[in-house]
């Protein structure tokens, strides 16, 4: 019975960790990575749909994004939520068929805030992680009458084993993104 709490426990922060990691792959570098436009939604006939489901997204260069829609009408409005997405700065240039998306130098004062975003997502993944043994927390406490009492007391040092290794790999992921964002 715990072991099932423990085991359910883990899987969720696992996906914590993995949330944080495709949301640092959103916060833009020095070089053009096609999942940097994966979460922006364009109008499709008027519903918000993710550009990867309207277009195939590949690298040219190391700066330079080549977006080809499945549906050349969705061309223009493609374009215009790529221009108007907040994080990206980049202005796309469209020759009928396709969109160039050319990624701009980032500044030293554009980093530091990519870096203090990412930090602070870094921060909400931590907070979901601790949410999470505070509620596995909680259920092995229910099983208490169950079980008994050492069995919780062995289960919640594993929990709390477990909660540091999820912590630890958001702060390496950070870590590691922090040094990419930063590298000039």
């Amino acid at each position: 019975m715990t072991a099932d709490v423990l085991t359910e426990t883990g899987s969720r922060m696992s996906k914590a960790v993995e949330v944080a990691k495709d949301d640092f792959a959103t916060v833009r570098t020095g070089r053009a990575n096609p999942q940097l436009f994966q979460k922006i939604l364009v109008d499709y006939y008027g519903t918000p749909t993710p550009l990867a489901q309207l277009a195939a997204l590949q690298n040219q260069e190391a700066r330079t994004i080549v977006i080809s829609p499945y549906d050349k009408s969705a061309l223009r409005d493609i374009e215009q939520a790529i221009r108007d997405s907040p994080n990206l700065g980049v202005n796309p240039s469209n020759d009928g068929t396709i969109i160039r998306a050319t990624m701009p130098e980032l500044t030293e004062e554009r980093r530091r805030e990519y870096v203090k975003m990412v930090k602070s997502k870094a921060e909400d993944a931590r907070v979901v992680i601790r949410n999470l043994r505070r509620k596995g927390k909680d259920d092995l406490e229910a099983l208490k009458t169950e079980v008994g009492d050492d069995e919780v007391a062995r289960a919640e040092k594993e929990l709390e084993s477990l909660t540091k290794k999820y912590i630890e790999a958001v702060d390496e992921a950070l870590k590691r993104k922090e040094a990419e964002l930063l590298e000039v």
